[in-house]
């Protein structure tokens, strides 16, 4: 069948299983039977003569056909999005709701903070800061914008280094006050440590720990950084924590702050079509005019942070 005949309501009941990676979840999502979609499905197939998806008890996963067809209603769909909201002037007026996707210490210690004065600065625009401990899925449209530990390498997204950031190993002064000293990292074998779940660590990038000193004896192990973090601060342990964090309890100190100097980046990236819409267009140059003000203090260098 040719494709201009085929049911665009189809193709979003597609897309839908696939970023539900379920058809049962995908009726939730979308508010219809269940059967409705596996008939859909069924009928999309054999219009277009190929199967879309393997069925298997942990849900439906593409085939090689389903890929092909998935990247083509990508398209389709971005361009109908602009198409409406160029129609209708939203593409060029901040307004409009925005979601912005961040690792979990920086959305919510850095970002957060500020997001409200962006907002003061375009009232008509309503940002969605979405904080989780791994990376956001831009081509599965989890955000409009995401700022990564690592640059994105899927093609149809634009992206760009927003900024350099250090991390440090940290204690409490009840902790330091009450333990053997630490003068140098041979020391640190006398101390326990909280870090990553290590089979669980979404990147390479938070493998710090391993790297200053291999087989440190852990007593705790969390997939959020901001566990670690009110950990330490509990006075039970020492963690590498982001320096923007840390600068924020004055009861944290640096430990060892010249031999233990992790530099890592936080990348921005959009998908290319959404990158073009004028109220991503402001956050994304708001994020950029933010972290420039603050260098000194991600690379704790300045104990506090300036508003833009």
């Amino acid at each position: 069948m040719a494709i201009d005949r085929i049911n665009w309501d189809n193709l979003r009941l597609f897309l839908a299983v696939v970023r539900a990676q379920s058809a049962q979840e995908a009726a939730r999502r979308m508010e219809v039977d269940h059967s409705t979609i596996t008939r859909r499905l069924h009928r999309l197939e054999k219009e277009l003569g190929a199967q879309l998806f393997e069925r298997t008890p942990a849900g439906h996963l593409l085939t090689t056909a389903g890929q092909r067809l998935l990247e083509h209603v990508e398209r389709m769909e971005s361009s109908m999005v602009l198409v409406g909201e160029d129609i209708g002037g939203d593409s060029h007026m901040l307004t409009g709701h925005v979601r912005l996707g961040a690792t979990e210490g920086f959305g919510s210690f850095f970002l957060a903070p500020h997001l409200s004065h962006f907002c003061d600065r375009h009232p008509g625009i309503q940002v969605e800061l979405l904080i989780v401990p791994r990376f956001i899925n831009l081509s599965q449209r989890e955000a409009d914008l995401a700022v990564n530990i690592e640059r994105p390498q899927r093609s149809g997204q634009v992206s760009s280094k927003l900024t350099d950031y250090r991390l440090r190993l940290y204690a409490s002064r009840s902790y330091l006050q009450g333990r053997p000293p630490i003068r140098q990292l041979q020391d640190l074998a006398a101390h326990r440590f909280f870090g990553y779940v290590e089979e669980l660590v979404f990147s390479q990038e938070l493998r710090y720990l391993t790297s200053i000193m291999p087989g440190a004896p852990m007593s705790l192990r969390s997939t959020s950084v901001v566990a670690q973090y009110n950990a330490v601060r509990e006075g039970r342990g020492l963690a590498v924590l982001p320096c923007f964090m840390a600068a924020q309890c004055a009861d944290l100190e640096p430990v060892l702050p010249h031999e233990v100097d992790v530099l890592r980046t936080f990348w921005l990236a959009a998908p290319a079509d959404r990158r073009e819409l004028a109220r991503v267009r402001a956050l994304w140059d708001y994020l950029r005019e933010l972290v420039e003000r603050n260098q000194p203090f991600l690379l704790g260098d300045a104990p506090g942070w300036q508003r833009v």
